[in-house]
């Protein structure tokens, strides 16, 4: 993901999701792995993936935007993976808070460091082990305030969580003050699929079944509306939406193919 978002800087023009630490976060050791991320346009479901990627990290920052206006003060990030928004955080009175495994952060940390790239005061790392930990109680000890609303970007996370996992996490956020919101982005299921994109569906779970983090969990539009009947203000978005909003009249291949991603906020 970190990847795609760092190639998106390099070789696409003119960016939609603009991050001048995508790049320098990855440094010299993924210089050459960068190098060979897919861009030949005879690939359309690749460049498509690095389209939604880099039009999910968009949007939780459109809608991050539209949550500070409203007076929120606190970006919680759950499995922030190289996210880099707390390093060019533009909110002066925002706290992020970074949850993610300790090993991955670990991991984040020694990039910073060999990028030179500062962490704020502003930010929170949260080590959060779910099989041992609460989120709660985690968050609690970084400073977190529960009795002020906060937004939630959930990227990336969903597809690799059992529905026991998400409906806890979901629980969690749904508890949180009137204001609170939540972006995330889900797939949809194999069987709702087309069947190119069955194809691609099966490519993509392929890898990430080898590098150990199986696909484990798909709604359909319909079944997460139920899963976020406690919230307001859904928006849930498929690839035309997203390509209206996002990859409109662009002359270059970078758009969102096919139906399988999609992008939903919510608010308390």
């Amino acid at each position: 993901m970190a990847l795609r978002r760092a190639a998106h800087q390099i070789y696409d023009s003119p960016v939609v999701f603009a991050d001048p630490i995508a790049v320098p976060i990855l440094g010299k050791s993924y210089a050459e792995e960068l190098r060979r991320t897919p861009l030949r346009a005879d690939r359309p479901f690749s460049v498509g993936l690095r389209a939604f990627l880099v039009a999910r990290s968009r949007y939780a920052e459109d809608n991050l935007r539209r949550a500070v206006a409203g007076g929120v003060r606190q970006y919680v990030l759950l499995g922030a993976g190289l996210d880099t928004f707390a390093y060019r955080n533009p909110y002066t009175e925002l706290r992020v808070f970074e949850v993610d495994h300790p090993a991955t952060q670990g991991w984040k940390r020694e990039l910073l460091q060999r990028g030179s790239i500062a962490v704020p005061g502003s930010l929170s790392f949260v080590p959060v082990d779910f099989e041992t930990q609460s989120l709660s109680a985690q968050l609690d000890a970084a400073g977190f305030d529960h009795g002020a609303p906060a937004f939630f970007a959930w990227l990336g996370v969903v597809p690799y969580l059992t529905l026991t996992a998400f409906r806890s996490t979901l629980g969690f956020i749904a508890e949180q003050p009137v204001s609170s919101g939540v972006t995330l982005d889900y797939g949809q299921p194999r069987e709702a699929l087309p069947f190119l994109e069955r194809l691609a569906h099966d490519s993509l779970a392929s890898r990430v079944q080898n590098a150990g983090e199986p696909f484990r969990l798909f709604f359909t539009p319909a079944e997460i509306a139920a899963e976020f009947a406690g919230f307001r203000s859904i928006e849930d978005l498929g690839s035309t939406e997203i390509n209206t909003r996002y990859f409109r009249d662009r002359t270059d291949q970078l758009a969102i193919r096919g139906s399988a991603g999609r992008l939903l906020c919510a608010w308390r």
